[in-house]
């Protein structure tokens, strides 16, 4: 029984090295850069508070029965909500963030991968993450 906690403990030990290796990663660091320059944009954080709200009244809206529902408010909401969504999305901090924040979900994905596929038999030297090409054929499903 303790050789296995002991052995347990050597895998968890590894994985927390994994883990610290990957905050010392560039892309690791880009995407923290990315993420601090977004939070610190005021006029970016802005828009999102804004766009929450709008949410949030379209939700109250829709939330009504149907009778007391006010289609016109809720069309005018969505098109709001769809303009300050359209700001945020072209704004230079948010556009380097969602970059690395891609980057690095490709990164976690391809670890995912590999310790999934080795927890099934899988050979860990081959077992990786293979990006959707949109061609089914290509692949086992996504």
């Amino acid at each position: 029984m303790e050789n296995k906690n002991v052995n347990e403990m050597d895998i968890i030990e590894l994985v927390r090295e994994v883990g610290k290796k990957l905050q010392r990663e560039d892309i690791y660091l880009k995407l923290q850069i990315a993420k601090q320059a977004a939070d610190e944009d005021e006029e970016l954080q802005k828009m999102i508070n804004e766009f929450g709200l709008k949410r949030e009244e379209i939700s109250e809206a829709t939330s009504k029965s149907e009778s007391e529902q006010d289609s016109e408010r809720i069309q005018k909401l969505n098109r709001e909500m769809r303009k300050v969504y359209a700001k945020i999305m072209t704004n230079e901090r948010m556009i380097n963030y969602n970059d690395a924040k891609d980057e690095f979900d490709v990164l976690m994905k391809r670890i995912t991968t590999i310790i999934q596929e080795s927890s099934e038999g899988g050979d860990p030297e081959t077992a990786d993450y293979v990006p959707c090409t949109g061609n089914c054929a290509s692949c086992g499903g996504c």
